[in-house]
């Protein structure tokens, strides 16, 4: 399979099969490495992540209370990487303020802060179960 050159287009139709889930997974890589170099929240929220995950572990009382903690956290970037889509389509087209193109950027910012408020509340209730087990 040899690799498009970068300025040659992309060719959709012959993205199929094996080939698809290859470029998918490339392209996948490719946006969490952009993310990762580029957005200074998404940063943040891994290292947050990543101290809070162990601790999450540590003090869950069963492996679903972990996993649901793991999954808040997977939402929270998932829902970063989209906002930080959202936000470079808009700055794309220029720096000039626009009424719907700061609604946009809100609306993105808004989901990340809502995921992130699922993550306080999950591992509220871990640390609920852990110091009042019988409760």
């Amino acid at each position: 399979m040899t690799r498009p050159m970068k300025d040659q287009p992309f060719d959709k139709q012959a993205n199929t099969g094996i080939r698809h889930l290859v470029n998918a997974a490339r392209f996948s890589l490719q946006g969490l490495k952009a993310c990762w170099r580029h957005e200074d929240a998404f940063r943040q929220e891994v290292a947050g992540f990543a101290l809070l995950l162990p601790l999450g572990a540590w003090l869950a009382t069963s492996l679903g209370d972990f996993l649901l903690l793991a999954c808040a956290c997977l939402l929270t970037l998932a829902m970063e990487l989209l906002n930080s889509g959202i936000e470079a389509a808009i700055d794309r087209f220029g720096g000039e303020r626009h009424e719907v193109s700061g609604r946009a950027k809100d609306y993105g910012s808004a989901a990340v802060a809502m995921s992130l408020v699922i993550v306080g509340l999950v591992f509220a209730y871990i640390l609920f179960r852990h110091f009042y087990p019988g409760a």
